[in-house]
């Protein structure tokens, strides 16, 4: 997916962690495998040019698509799987894939807590230690090096981070009005919410909608906190992110 994964899983057997940590690799392998636009052998880019039906692809390819789906519709079409009139889910993938590789090691016998990075979104379950949360540093995007801010998992078994911008890769968030690069006065977008699919979806989306209306849309959303960063240094805010702060 061009981008780097980093595990940090607490408790369990080493042994069993180990497999189920392969196991998860081999997973994202296989993401990349079906889902890439940059394979012409992929099934989501054959079933662009119609070689074939979503019933004859992998299952995961009809449950991704029908996140999708879900996505668009709860941002009036400001999330699309589709670019350029072309089928693109990559915008629901990578949230989904750290999401499904994070569960997945949390299902192994004795494990209390699992955190999985996949290029800056983040799935948190369980606690990495007694008393002790996860806790997720948001990168500032106009101090290279610095943090905006530190999300903590505290009391919560599940919590996700994830980063919509233009710091790390440029302007690569496309307004699917017009189907060219989302021009506003945003920079960065963090949203904070149980499931990183849907963060990542939602920081993408809003982002793309501009900082008044994007804030606005999130704080809609129930369970979604967010942190939006214009190109002025200006800093805005859902009403409850300040109990995730610290």
């Amino acid at each position: 997916m061009g981008t780097v994964f980093s595990f940090d899983v607490r408790g369990g057997d080493p042994a069993a962690v180990q497999s189920a940590l392969e196991e998860a690799v081999a997973g994202l392998h296989r993401v990349d495998e079906v889902f890439s636009t940059y394979r012409d052998d992929s099934q989501v880019s054959r079933l662009a040019r119609g070689e074939l039906t979503v019933d004859e692809c992998d299952p995961e390819v009809a449950e991704v698509l029908g996140l999708g789906a879900e996505a668009e519709r709860t941002s009036d079409g400001w999330f699309s799987t589709s670019y350029g009139g072309r089928l693109d889910p990559t915008g629901i993938v990578k949230g989904w894939s750290v999401e499904r590789a994070a569960r997945r090691l949390a299902t192994v016998p004795g494990v209390t807590g699992v955190s999985v990075n996949g290029g800056g979104d983040v799935q948190l379950l369980g606690v990495p230690g007694a008393e002790r949360p996860w806790r997720v540093g948001v990168s500032d995007p106009l101090r290279p090096g610095g943090l905006a801010a530190v999300i903590s998992a505290a009391g919560l078994d599940e919590l996700a981070v994830a980063t919509s911008g233009t710091a790390e890769r440029g302007a690569h968030i496309v307004d699917p009005r017009t189907g060219r690069s989302a021009v506003t006065d945003l920079v960065a977008v963090t949203v904070v919410t149980p499931s990183v699919t849907w963060a990542d979806c939602w920081a993408t989306a809003a982002f793309a909608m501009g900082s008044r209306q994007g804030l606005r849309w999130l704080e809609s959303l129930p369970g979604v906190e967010a942190l939006l960063i214009t190109a002025g240094d200006e800093v805005r805010c859902t009403g409850g992110l300040a109990a995730r702060l610290g």
